[in-house]
């Protein structure tokens, strides 16, 4: 028998796969199933950015190797609209890489700048690709803890000054998955001069800086003074115009990073299909309509959700941004336990806390990703749940 390589023993069991197989089990048994537990937007592109999309793939010319960097079109559209968006001036040339969705940029990072033995500084809760991609380089993790008294921020001040001091690397992710927690300049300025400090490169996943509500708007790590000095920051146009199939984005920040992380990404794969980068740049260059759109929706979506819970006992925080919430188990139970039986007994599936770290506990995701009057059924069928369990 062939024995895989024991990187995949570092990967583990995951909590996701565990729900997914629980998933595929009980459609299995015919019951009829809600799914709120991963993250892919089920709204469809806005129509002119699928008419762009349609067109170019229509062209013959389209279908050779784009190459790591992709278009220059791209780039360029990439650094204006930061200096629209942030007021945060890029070279298109040397300091902006588009990536086949983010998660491929948060990957490979880890292997162009972690040895096996290297230390990285990393949330807990955290998105998993940065746990998972830490590990598949051989690397070791020092969870940075994110506490409600904290407001989901880590305490710098609370990280090991020896360990801080031997990481390479510290990620970031605001507005927050799984926490939905948001982050202030002021919090970023202090992360800048951390990172001099103990010199540190500093990576921020800001895939949902556009999915906030009531008019909070994000801001970008690269906005602290000297930001550009210690990090980069990854967006996801996939997420922000619905493309999530499409698989775009982005990186910006330290030009040095920057190529590091395209010589290797230059050895792995070719790039992005060209179409996908005509259409994200129409995407990021057109009126932003559709992103207004989307947060209305969603907004709207978070509220039902909310409401409807509170009606039945459980109490949520309301999020100022992401597609997600980050619920309080309001049993008593351990997060697994309460995902498992709110699926086999409500059809509803959710994302146990624990999956996202240790200092997940006590909490499950719930992504809002369905159509209100799915919602609706969802909340129906969680207050019955909680009716028989409170």
């Amino acid at each position: 028998m062939h024995r895989p390589s024991k990187r995949l023993d570092s990967l583990g069991a995951s909590v996701f796969s565990e729900m997914d197989n629980l998933r595929r089990e009980l459609e299995k048994a015919g019951n009829q199933l809600i799914n709120l537990s991963i993250g892919s937007p089920d709204r469809a592109p806005a129509l002119e950015i699928r008419k762009i999309l349609s067109g170019a793939a229509l062209e013959e010319s389209q279908y050779g190797y784009t190459l790591t960097r992709g278009t220059a079109k791209f780039r360029s559209v990439c650094a204006e609209w930061y200096l629209n968006r942030f007021g945060v001036t890029l070279d298109p040339e040397t300091e902006v890489l588009p990536l086949m969705g983010s998660q491929d940029g948060l990957a490979h990072i880890f292997l162009a700048y972690i040895d096996p033995g290297d230390l990285a500084l990393i949330p807990d809760p955290g998105y998993p690709i940065y746990t998972a991609g830490l590990m598949l380089a051989g690397g070791e993790k020092v969870a940075m803890p994110l506490l409600k008294e904290n407001g989901f921020l880590p305490d710098l001040r609370q990280i090991d000054p020896n360990l801080a001091r031997k990481a390479k690397l510290m990620f970031l992710n605001y507005p927050n998955n799984p926490t939905a927690a948001v982050a202030s300049l002021s919090f970023f300025e202090d992360v800048v001069e951390f990172a001099k400090k103990y010199e540190l490169l500093i990576c921020h996943d800001a895939a949902y800086s556009e999915l906030a509500f009531e008019g909070y708007k994000p801001v970008s790590f690269l906005e602290a003074r000297g930001a550009k000095e210690v990090g980069i920051e990854f967006h996801s146009v996939s997420k922000t115009y619905n493309l999530a199939g499409a698989r775009l984005g982005f990186v910006v920040g330290n030009a040095d990073v920057i190529r590091n992380l395209s010589q290797l990404k230059a050895n792995i794969d070719y790039g992005v299909f060209r179409p996908v980068l005509t259409a994200g740049a129409y995407a990021l260059s057109s009126a932003q309509d559709s992103i207004a759109e989307n947060k209305l929706a969603y907004e709207r979506r978070r509220d039902l959700l909310i409401k409807g819970c509170a009606d039945a006992g459980w109490n949520m925080p309301i999020p100022q941004g992401s597609m997600f919430i980050w619920a309080p188990i309001p049993t008593g139970q351990d997060s697994v336990t309460f995902a498992i039986e709110l699926a086999r007994d409500a059809g509803v599936i959710v994302v146990p806390g624990l999956g996202f770290g240790d200092h997940g506990e006590g909490y499950v995701r719930i992504a809002m990703v369905q159509e209100e009057s799915v919602l609706q059924e969802a909340v129906r069928r969680i207050q019955g749940f909680l009716g028989r369990k409170i």
